[in-house]
């Protein structure tokens, strides 16, 4: 078995790597995480919705639900 570059020879048959399918894994895993808002994003929109209730305490969960889900429903 010889070694050509990236290829494998082995007799009269030639393997190459499987480039092109992992790009496209790539692609659509950075796709997805692209579209999944960050821990900081929904912190931040969090915080705005508390400041709009007038800064109540109580309600964080509420807000970080109704914050995450805005921005999954935006993205």
């Amino acid at each position: 078995m010889n070694t050509t570059g990236r290829k494998t020879v082995k007799g009269e048959k030639t393997s190459a790597p499987k480039a092109a399918k992992a790009k496209k894994v790539t692609q659509a895993a950075a796709e997805a995480k692209k579209a999944l808002p960050t821990h900081e994003e929904i912190a931040k929109r969090s915080y705005e919705l508390y400041l709009q209730r007038g800064a109540v305490d109580g309600f964080h969960e509420q807000d970080w639900l109704q914050a995450e889900a805005e921005l999954l429903s935006a993205g």
